[in-house]
């Protein structure tokens, strides 16, 4: 089975018949809805398989990329894929493939929480954001420093994913229970979105907690679109931002 990126960028196939590429098609269209939301973004891929889906996140200029993939082979060939993919651009994302379960993964320790990037533009930015903080100090402005720096969300968090794509075996029964592990830990920004790839015969429901913001369908494949339930402090302008 061959297999490319939307650039042409050919990509190992995984061994077997266990994993499932997210057809070209599919990520067409998603990458084509989410393109305003992807510079600079942090992205979560869960049951990442051959890692197409995160190779074309780190492509579209994602600050940092997160592969989860519990198959030993299966992960050597994402991790591969990643590495080439990431060799080949000018300034790429930081990018990590962590060979572990889905569930066991969302509950684990902090450090699989993203910080901030200090890479390319987000290195100069830190750097500005830092001299700025020590005059404002200096005038005796420090927590108003503090507050006018912090990329913190409603929630009091810096530490999230702006988007997460779920694509486990679509049988597995597996997209409510890490649904609800995201949610748990915290690992969806306030405003962030989370995608689920599944079949078109066996969508599941959505779990307390979230809301629907969008539906399609691709042939036998259906993408689900996600936000958290609204609440103090969300944004009111999701939808606007996918037109």
């Amino acid at each position: 089975m061959s297999l490319r990126l939307s650039g042409g960028r050919k990509l190992q196939s995984p061994p077997g018949d266990r994993a499932r590429p997210t057809a070209a098609r599919v990520r067409l269209a998603v990458f084509n809805r989410l393109a305003p939301r992807l510079s600079g973004c942090r992205w979560l891929d869960l049951c990442s398989g051959s890692g197409v889906m995160a190779c074309e996140a780190l492509q579209h200029g994602a600050s940092l990329v997160i592969a989860v993939e519990q198959d030993r082979r299966i992960a050597q060939v994402a991790r591969a894929n990643l590495a080439a993919v990431a060799s080949g651009l000018h300034d790429p994302g930081e990018w990590r493939l962590d060979h572990q379960d889905a569930q066991q993964w969302l509950s684990g320790p902090s450090q699989n929480k993203p910080r901030l990037q200090r890479n390319g533009l987000q290195q100069k930015l830190l750097e500005r954001n830092t001299l700025e903080l020590k005059e404002l100090e200096r005038a005796g402005l420090q927590r108003k420093a503090l507050e006018h720096h912090s990329d913190a969300g409603p929630a009091g968090r810096a530490d999230g994913f702006d988007l997460i794509y779920l694509d486990p075996p679509y049988a597995a029964g597996l997209y409510e229970p890490l649904t609800l592990a995201v949610r748990a830990g915290d690992w969806l920004n306030p405003d962030g979105l989370l995608l689920w790839e599944c079949a078109r015969s066996g969508v599941p429901d959505v779990p307390p907690g979230f809301e629907l913001q969008d539906r399609r369908r691709y042939g036998a494949t259906e993408v689900v679109t996600l936000q958290l339930s609204c609440r103090a402090g969300c944004r009111g302008d999701t939808d606007s931002r996918l037109q």
